[in-house]
Order: structure tokens, then C-alpha cells, then sequence
């Protein structure tokens, strides 16, 4: 490869078109001669700000384009993820400065990632908040498709992680404030976040937290499919671990309020709360969600009320965590009051669970830190049998294939649930089959069953194996039925070693 010379650079940085003829021969006027050092020449450019380190970092390489999409030209770049690159840029016609988030090239020829990446872009345009990053522009340039956002001068909360270490009390609330209200206008709007995450948030120079990439924000609407059947992604895998631990469905919005208090918990102490690992298994794993250690364990000097609002964000039971996103964000208001009042060790008078607000009584709770399966393929008796049991604090896993229920346990990783309901009226001889094989494997055999079926399903009354807990109840069903039959089978609760 030959040397690089002050005309080669000269003459890439004119073909990419970063500077035209006359600024270049403006510098070169400086000098009186065009045989001027490499080094000395590059960094008048800079100096002047006619070119960037980026920039020439890659004409040295050789890279010839890449330095504009559209009316923008490429500055430095910013960011890098799995699907991306952010660019800080400038429009060419108006010298305002903009972050430009570029589809990468390898998935640019799919055309399902393409058309994702787009449709992400045109569900984030549709919010304007002060704590959401706004999107202007959604270009679907064939060559390389990207967004226009605006550029926040700042960094994300996992940089400043790396820098502080935590954050006090006063700052950690005053962030969580930002995110809950972005959060709560997004719902008002029917869109969730689905990847929250401290590289998803950033802090503004003036302390200003806003949440970005809504990439995975979904339109809410009625999903009728288990949460087992959702498509994991890189970026939901998190949430699908969650949704899957907690028994609800797709999509659900109160999860988003969850991984606000992993931000929190996070930020205060400088501990993630969730196990932090790359293996996908790990991530899914409902057990994952169940060894958090309590917050005061990792720093007990943390305000008891900031401590109530971590928690109840971080609830694993749906209906014991903070339903809305403005629920959370008016007691982080009354937190922020205590702090300044000097009051912040009293615990918050947060209100009482769901249940317990509409009236209910201890026996409400009577599943509580239980966890059922339900293996069911009709919706409607899915949708009857997740509320029913959701009441009584049962955690609900609904799948809707028996096959792929039983391989939902293995002999290496703690049961995901604690009893399985196999629906035969439905599912047929497949939910026979599962709930025999079920009965016979080594690491599944000590756990409790039901299996649900037809009174004309003759065969399976004959073949089930059945046992003083394996139970086989008639449809259809009454509630009580089921409830006595749950409290019988795990009653004797703790399992054998090895489970």
C-alpha cells in the first residue's frame, strides 16, 4: 500500500464531498504551497472544523461512503448496538445538530429487520414529551434506512455507572421522576417501552433524565396467546424472563415498571439486581426474578421510604406492584417532599394490594408464592383460569402446548411452576400423554398435576396415571373444586432435594 499523502486526503475528502474546492484551496492558501506536511494540513482541517477525527480516521482507511444519508452529515459517531449505529450529525442546509440512528449494513438486505426498524421509527415519532428523546424523521432510504433524533448532550446511565459508581438518594429519585412520567405519557398514548435499561436512558448536561429507543414499543392491545408463545428477541429476552416468572400475558405494562425499579435499585447501590449474564437460558429463567437480594441487604443506609417505592416497583406478583406509571411517579413526588423535609426514613403510606383495596380477605392470597401452569389452548378458558387463580395470588403460566410444556422443565434448573394443569377437553390425547409422561420422569415425578377432561373422554379416565398427587377433575369445573384440589396438592409444600 503506498504512503498517504497531503493530495491523497485532499482529494478523498473532496470525493466524499466533506469540504468543496474552494475551503480546501483556502487552506491550502494559508500554507502558500500545496506541498504541505500530512499532519500539519490535517489539522488546520480540524482546527478550522472543516473535518472530524471520525471522518478522517476512516478516509484514511479507504471508506468512501458513510458521510452523509440524506441532508445530513456524519460527525462522530456516538453509539453502537446489535441492530444500529447512532451518529452525532448536522443537517447540511440548516447546521442543526442531530443524532442519526442508522440501520447496520448486515441486516439491511432483510427485509423483515428493515421493515421493523421503520416501524419502530414511525411508533416513536408519535411521542413528544420532555423525557422521551423525540424522533423528527424516518427515512426509508433503500441504501441504508435510518431515524433522526434529537441530539441530547449527555450520556447514557450506564456510562455514568461506569464513572460514579451510584448515585446519592436526591439524584437517584430526581432520575426515576423523569422516566416514570416519559413512561406515564407513553401509556396515556397506548405504548409500552419493552427495553428499559440504563443504556436506554440519558442524562442530560442539566440532569434531565430521557428515555430513548421506544424501538420495541408496542401498540397495546388485546393479546389472546400465552405469554410462552411471544418471539424472543435480543432486546425482549428480559421481559419474556419477567412475563414468564410473573404469569402474565405479552405486551403487559405494569413490566415496564418492574425494570424502572431495577434502575433504581441499581443506581442507589450500584448493584444490578438481576444477575447480569449473556447466556440466554439464565435470562429466561423464572429463578432469575426470585433472587433478588432485598435492597438493604447491598446498602442499609438507603431512606425507608425510597426502599417501599423500590420494592413495590419490583414486586414479582403483578398485582402487588404499582399498577401505573403515575401511581410510582406520585410517590417518588412524596419521596422527593421527605428528602427535602428531612422525613425520608418513614415509610411511605403506600396503598394495600389490589385484593386487599377491592376487600379481600387473607384467604385471597392463599396462593401466594405459588406458581400454577396451566396447559390450555382455548383462550377463553386461558384467559378464565389466569384471572381466577390471579385472585387467590397464584402465579399463572399459560402455555398452550402440552409437549412443549413438559420440556419446560429439565433436570438441571429449578421447576418453573409448582403444579401443572393439563387441559384435555381441548388438547386431547397430547395432554394425556404429557400428563403421563410428566408423571414418569425422574425430576417431574414429585410434582403435582391435574389433568382437566370432557366426562365423555372416556379413554383418558382409563389411561391416566394417577396417584395421591396427580388428581384427574371433570369439566365442567367448578372454582372451588380447583381451589380445594390446589391447596390439598401443595399443601405438603417444601420439595425434595434436587428439585
Amino acid at each position: 500500500m503506498s504512503e498517504m499523502t497531503t493530495e491523497r486526503i485532499a482529494t478523498r475528502i473532496l470525493d466524499a464531498g466533506i469540504v468543496d474546492a474552494r475551503q480546501l484551496d483556502a487552506v491550502f492558501g494559508e500554507f502558500g504551497s500545496r506541498e504541505v506536511p500530512l499532519p500539519e494540513f490535517t489539522s488546520v482541517l480540524m482546527r478550522k472544523g472543516l473535518i472530524t477525527n471520525f471522518q478522517l480516521e476512516r478516509l484514511m482507511k479507504g471508506e468512501r461512503g458513510g458521510y452523509f444519508y440524506g441532508d445530513y452529515k456524519v460527525l462522530y459517531l456516538v453509539g453502537t448496538g446489535t441492530f444500529a449505529r447512532v451518529y452525532r450529525s448536522e443537517n447540511v442546509k440548516t447546521g442543526k445538530v442531530v443524532a442519526l440512528k442508522v440501520l447496520r449494513k448486515r441486516y439491511r438486505e432483510e427485509r423483515s429487520q428493515t421493515e421493523q426498524f421503520l416501524r419502530e421509527g414511525e411508533i416513536g415519532s408519535r411521542l413528544r414529551h420532555p423525557n422521551i428523546v423525540p424522533i423528527y424523521e424516518v427515512s426509508n432510504n433503500p441504501a441504508a434506512p435510518y431515524l433522526v433524533m434529537e441530539f441530547v448532550e449527555g450520556q447514557n446511565l450506564r456510562a455514568f455507572m461506569k464513572a460514579r459508581r451510584k448515585f446519592s438518594g436526591q439524584e437517584a429519585v430526581a432520575i426515576l421522576m423523569d422516566i416514570c412520567s416519559g413512561l406515564a405519557y407513553a401509556t396515556e398514548k397506548g405504548m409500552s417501552h419493552r427495553d428499559l435499561k440504563l443504556s436506554n436512558v440519558l442524562v442530560t448536561s442539566r440532569g434531565r433524565a430521557k428515555l430513548v429507543d421506544f424501538g420495541l414499543a408496542a401498540v397495546v392491545e388485546s393479546m389472546r396467546e400465552g405469554i410462552a408463545e411471544e418471539t424472543i428477541t435480543a432486546r425482549t429476552i428480559d421481559y419474556v424472563g419477567l412475563e414468564r416468572a410473573s404469569g402474565v400475558k405479552k405486551d403487559d405494562l405494569r413490566s415496564d415498571l418492574f425494570f424502572a425499579g431495577c434502575i433504581f435499585y441499581h443506581i442507589l447501590t450500584g448493584v444490578p439486581p438481576l444477575l447480569e449474564t449473556r447466556d440466554r437460558m439464565m435470562r429466561l429463567s423464572s429463578q432469575r426474578y426470585m433472587e433478588v437480594r432485598p435492597i438493604l441487604a447491598i446498602d442499609p443506609t438507603i431512606p425507608r421510604s425510597i426502599v417501599t417505592v423500590v420494592q413495590k416497583a419490583m414486586e414479582l406478583n403483578p398485582d402487588k406492584r404499582y399498577q401505573r406509571a403515575v401511581d410510582m411517579l406520585n410517590d417518588l413526588r412524596l419521596v422527593q417532599k421527605r428528602l427535602e423535609e428531612g422525613t425520608a426514613d418513614i415509610d411511605l403510606p403506600l396503598p394495600s394490594p389490589a385484593s386487599a383495596a377491592a376487600g379481600g380477605t387473607a384467604n385471597d392470597q392463599e396462593g401466594a408464592g405459588k406458581t400454577v401452569m396451566v396447559v390450555e389452548s382455548k383462550a377463553e378458558m386461558q384467559d378464565d383460569l389466569r384471572e381466577r387463580l390471579k385472585k387467590r395470588g397464584y402465579r399463572v403460566l399459560i402455555i398452550g402446548n402440552a409437549e412443549r410444556a413438559v420440556a419446560r422443565f429439565n433436570e438441571y434448573d429449578p421447576p418453573p411452576a409448582d403444579c401443572v394443569v393439563f387441559s384435555a377437553p381441548e388438547l386431547g390425547e397430547s395432554a394425556l400423554q404429557a400428563f403421563n409422561t410428566f408423571a414418569s420422569l425422574d425430576y417431574t415425578k414429585h410434582i403435582p398435576a391435574i389433568l382437566l377432561i370432557d366426562r365423555k373422554q372416556t379413554v383418558e379416565v382409563v389411561s391416566a396415571n394417577l396417584n395421591d398427587h396427580r388428581i384427574m377433575l371433570t369439566m365442567p369445573l367448578k372454582v372451588r373444586e380447583l381451589r380445594e384440589t390446589l391447596l390439598k396438592l401443595l399443601a405438603p409444600a417444601p420439595r425434595p432435594n434436587g428439585a
